[in-house]
């Protein structure tokens, strides 16, 4: 199974979210675009693991929802990754709550760090991926999608589950739905021993 940790944005900005790619898709039509139903944030991803693992993974990541509050996310504006004039990848901004962001990544990594799960990235930076260039040497198409994302606002979401998913042929199944608990505002977060 080919796993990552993510975390969703709620109906409506998934909705918005959708409809925001849609118009962008005219202009880029040979891009590969997400599927609107598949929008997420991914926090970790883990590869290709064995199904047997699931149970440990169930016991590393249950106890991170404890300690984290439901947050608010917005997704407004945008850029893109690779050569300004041949990007590879389309992308639009996660503001917000930013912080509770981080620190969930951040719990996560750690929970499953033990289990043989590290980071790509020495510092998250969260960013919705909308589209990949499908030729190599990217597509100039997305240079344009970016220029129209800069005036965009998609409106705001809830988190309040972190996911594991298990990505098959470009879609994403959820194996394990974890609440975030915490209650009230200024909920605690961070690792816990």
């Amino acid at each position: 199974m080919r796993l990552f940790t993510a975390v969703t944005l709620g109906d409506a900005l998934t909705a918005e979210t959708g409809r925001g790619i849609e118009r962008l898709r005219a202009l880029a039509p040979d891009a590969k675009w997400v599927r609107s139903e598949g929008v997420h944030l991914t926090l970790l991803f883990l590869g290709d693991v064995d199904e047997g693992r699931l149970p440990e993974l169930r016991d590393a990541l249950e106890p991170v929802g404890l300690y984290h509050a439901p947050f608010v996310l917005s997704v407004a504006g945008g850029g893109t990754f690779g050569s300004p004039s041949h990007p590879r990848v389309l992308w639009a901004d996660v503001r917000g709550d930013t912080a509770a962001l981080k620190a969930l990544q951040a719990d996560v990594a750690r929970a499953l760090e033990p289990l043989g799960f590290t980071s790509e990235h020495a510092e998250y930076t969260a960013h919705l991926t909308l589209a990949r260039a499908r030729p190599p040497r990217g597509d100039p198409a997305l240079a344009a999608c970016a220029r129209e994302l800069q005036g965009a606002a998609w409106g705001e979401g809830r988190v309040d589950r972190l996911v594991l998913f298990e990505s098959t042929r470009g879609h994403y199944v959820p194996r394990l739905e974890v609440p975030l608990v915490v209650s009230g505002e200024g909920g605690e977060s961070g690792a816990r021993e």
